[in-house]
């Protein structure tokens, strides 16, 4: 674009001339930015808004969620597995990792449906 149209527009980016606009903005600069991020003011967790980490419960291996079960791994693998035991494969390994939290809410729902009583 020419220079007269940009003038005549209002538009100026990126012009020489204006590379010191921001003393036109009233912007003071003293306060841009923050100048200690780790003071940060922050919201403080409601008792109810958990971190994911304390929902999910301590990481697992499959033989300690056998050991939970009081099943063994091949068990877990061939008979829990395929009916919905939560589980996440980690990176190219194909490695299972199970959460606590979420294994006793798995096996909690599955005794409710069957009728089972819950203490």
């Amino acid at each position: 674009m020419p220079a007269r149209r940009l003038d005549r527009e209002g538009l100026k980016y990126a012009l020489p001339r204006d590379a010191k606009a921001t003393e036109f903005l009233d912007f003071s600069s003293l306060r841009l930015g923050q100048m200690d991020p780790q003071h940060c003011p922050y919201q403080e967790h409601r008792v109810s808004e958990r971190c994911p980490a304390e929902t999910l419960g301590q990481p697992m291996n499959i033989r300690q969620v056998a050991a939970i079960l009081g099943c063994s791994v091949w068990t877990v693998r061939q008979r829990y597995l395929p009916i919905g035991l939560p589980y996440f494969r980690i990176g190219s390994t194909g490695k299972l990792m199970f959460y606590r939290n979420q294994i006793v809410r798995w096996v909690l729902e599955k005794q409710r449906q069957k009728g089972g009583a819950i203490r």
